[in-house]
């Protein structure tokens, strides 16, 4: 992990600016043997000159052989060991909406879902019905009232929402009630201590009641809760970097961890890769360090939508030229994990990860941004935690240690 002390005593000021270019779960595999993977068949010219010109490599999201979730796995590219720093989905949805968690409150990432007859889940995201339909049904579940409690419902994006509860002596140690799979009921939830016993009885309360508000709906009739949580009171990425950093994303999760860890989040129209770089350009003259985030590139590959996670990185270099023509000192394109649509689902498997830094990187010989490109690239496999402060260096903000 990074050493945060051994940052704050080396970093210097630096007029050198620095993007972290992140398309969510990018890593894949091929869907036949020897053809290749998502990120390979896909005709990426921009990025392509950027592999000739820079270096390549794979970071590991958390350890070896885990398969990471989306905030731990942001937290490492942060710098963050992602073990010894737990963040909850749901504290990460809530902050990236907007809503409230004090340390004490739960909070919790909830998913419409779709329950047949029996009551068991047909579909976890309910067809991803669009937000205009999502919305009014948050705003029935937001009239239930618990004794005893607060409890705050708010919608996020499509099928998606987050929970949060309030009140005296709650604690989050909660089992998920997704059982990420269907043909089976959703699952109560259930206290991972005797201390959270309360507190879960109080959420299977609300979801009873949740469940009432839904029965009438031909889609979202059912819900599932997931990443139980509270503030977890992170240390601060400006502090420790001295970076005055923006975050740049559509989805509230990647949001809402970049608001646990001090960075500033824009608000901005549209959500196609070219309106998050245009946002870039409009703040370029404010911050050091542009976190942007692209979100569909997962979105196709848990799909298994091999040819449609193809095409969002052929739109992500399309619109590039808008970033290049900003001159970032240093530009890293990678992701927080790999998921390969052959999967559908989050991998082990290591992230690619380009390097572009032309003042001080050291070029290898590969000349395209591929998977196994990435395999063989200068940079090696190293952990994801190790990239802030190799990003730092290209930038010229580390001064030399010791004598």
């Amino acid at each position: 992990m990074t050493d945060f002390q051994l940052i704050r005593k080396l970093r210097q000021e630096s007029y050198r600016k620095i993007v972290l270019l992140v398309l969510d779960g990018l890593g894949g595999l091929p869907v036949d043997l020897g053809g290749p993977t998502e990120l390979e068949a896909a005709r990426s010219p921009n990025m392509d000159r950027l592999a000739s010109e820079g270096t390549l490599g794979q970071t590991i999201p958390i350890r070896r052989g885990i398969t990471p979730g989306s905030g731990p796995a942001h937290l490492a590219l942060f710098g963050y060991d992602p073990v010894q720093f737990a963040v909850g989905r749901g504290v990460l949805e809530a902050s990236g909406i907007g809503l409230s968690v004090a340390k004490g409150d739960v909070a919790s990432r909830g998913n419409f879902c779709t329950l047949d007859t029996e009551g068991r889940i047909i579909d976890r995201r309910a067809g991803r019905i669009p937000s205009d339909q999502a919305i009014p049904l948050v705003e029935r579940m937001s009239q239930i009232q618990i004794p005893g409690v607060e409890v705050e419902a708010r919608h996020a994006r499509e099928y998606r929402f987050a929970v949060v509860m309030r009140g005296e002596g709650l604690e989050p140690d909660i089992e998920d009630t997704d059982p990420q799979q269907t043909g089976v009921s959703p699952l109560t939830a259930r206290a991972q201590t005797t201390m959270a016993q309360p507190t879960a009885d109080l959420f299977n309360k609300w979801i009873t009641e949740a469940h009432r508000c839904l029965a009438d709906q031909p889609k979202a009739n059912g819900l599932t809760l997931r990443g139980f949580s509270t503030d977890p009171g992170l240390p601060q990425f400006p502090d420790i970097f001295g970076l005055r950093a923006a975050c740049v994303a559509v989805y509230p999760m990647y949001r809402g961890v970049s608001q646990l860890v001090g960075m500033q989040v824009q608000d901005f129209p549209g959500v196609q890769p070219e309106d998050e770089f245009n946002m870039a350009a409009s703040i370029w003259d404010e911050f050091d360090f542009f976190f942007i985030h692209i979100k569909k590139t997962d979105s196709k590959g848990e799909d298994g939508d091999f040819a449609g996670k193809t095409a969002i990185i052929e739109a992500v270099d399309g619109a590039l030229p808008t970033l290049l023509d900003l001159n970032p000192d240093v530009l890293c394109v990678t992701s927080d994990h790999s998921t390969p649509a052959r999967m559908r689902m989050h991998s082990w498997h290591p992230v690619p990860t380009l390097l572009w830094a032309p003042a001080t990187a050291l070029p290898d010989d590969q000349t395209t941004f591929g998977d196994r490109a990435c395999a063989q690239g200068g940079l090696g496999t190293f952990p994801a935690t190790d990239l802030m402060p190799l990003l730092m260096a290209h930038a010229g903000r580390l001064a030399k240690y010791g004598a």
